[in-house]
């Protein structure tokens, strides 16, 4: 006998959650604080202002790398062209994630958000590429930069315009937890530091006569880049790779069950996040004497705690009879989570 609860919002109508068992009873529950459509709002803004924000520095900086002839302008150039394709990706994620469950896609469309993200990681990449191909090509070549001023002018011009933008998505990732923003600003960070070598480079080369300071410029934004894209693929990765929820989480989870007495030997525990939504699955025993009606009255209550404590969560409850064995010897399966709960110190 399996409860089986959804906690998450419905994207059209007011959010809905419902209890399925055998007796094939719906039983409405309360909606959690944030709705799905609040998401989709606040993650596509986000995607609207990054492409906005990287149409806006191509022309910016597509100007300047004409006038100063800078390897490390170049470079902020060709991550801002980059970053507009990726801004792109960002706004089809967050926009196909947003979509409600259908018939071809039971469990939602949030994934699309961690394939998003890994399409950003091949692009940084790529950039990275680039940019250090034209650094060494230019250290090979030798070769001057040209109107500081102007090059200068345009990257102070460029930080501000990322940190009002950088700090809009950090608002969105705290309010939404969105992998595909969260990767999305990874480009922007890198774009401060990116416009910070570049003015850099500008000052040592023109006025300091260090003549290798630009395509060193160019080497240091590549390297930085590649740790970037490394950085925000674990996350991606994870999601698509459906890891296991952090054990800190895993155990306030667990300690939450563990309040309804009734309940013994959780077993069988699975965990991970697709996109906004939580998905846990559990077995737990209980006496093999009690009727349908009285155990689906304790799942009911158990559900109810769980989906306020984990709002945005699908949770599918498996009833167990006390004493049954699904995988003898398997203790990823029959480990008994509340039996490890009290053993903690």
């Amino acid at each position: 006998m399996s409860g089986a609860c959804s906690c998450a919002p419905e994207a059209a109508g007011p959010a809905r959650c419902f209890i399925h068992d055998r007796l094939g009873l719906n039983f409405p529950k309360l909606p959690p604080p944030v709705m799905v459509r609040d998401r989709a709002w606040l993650t596509r803004t986000a995607a609207l202002a990054s492409l906005a924000m990287a149409l806006f520095l191509a022309g910016l900086k597509g100007w300047a790398a004409w006038r100063t002839g800078s390897t490390a302008m170049l470079g902020s150039l060709a991550d801002t062209a980059l970053d507009l394709v990726a801004s792109l990706a960002t706004l089809l994620g967050v926009w196909v994630a947003a979509m409600p469950a259908d018939e071809d896609h039971r469990f939602g469309h949030g994934k699309a958000e961690a394939l998003a993200a890994m399409f950003q990681v091949i692009l940084i990449v790529l950039s990275a590429g680039v940019i250090a191909f034209r650094a060494v090509t230019r250290w090979v070549e030798g070769g001057r930069t040209e109107a500081a001023e102007q090059g200068i002018a345009v990257s102070v011009v460029a930080i501000l315009a990322t940190l009002a933008l950088l700090a809009w998505q950090r608002h969105v990732i705290r309010r939404t937890g969105s992998i595909a923003i969260r990767t999305d600003q990874v480009h922007y960070q890198s774009d401060l530091l990116l416009n910070l070598a570049v003015i850099a480079a500008l000052v040592f080369d023109q006025y300091l006569g260090l003549a290798r300071a630009d395509p060193l410029s160019g080497l240091g934004i590549a390297l930085w880049l590649l740790w970037g894209a490394w950085r925000a693929s674990g996350a991606a990765i994870d999601n698509l790779m459906d890891r296991e929820w952090p054990e800190e989480k895993r155990l306030r989870f667990i300690e939450r069950a563990a309040r309804h007495p009734e309940l013994s030997k959780l077993h069988d525990l699975r965990t991970r996040t697709s996109g906004d939504r939580d998905f846990v699955q559990f077995h737990v025993d209980l006496p093999p004497a009690m009727t349908v009606a009285e155990a689906h009255d304790i799942i009911e209550r158990v559900e109810d705690d769980l989906c306020r404590a984990f709002p945005g969560m699908e949770l599918l409850i498996h009833i167990d009879p006390e004493g049954h064995v699904d995988a003898p010897g398997n203790k990823l399966v029959e480990a008994d989570e509340f039996a490890k709960l009290e053993s903690k110190p």
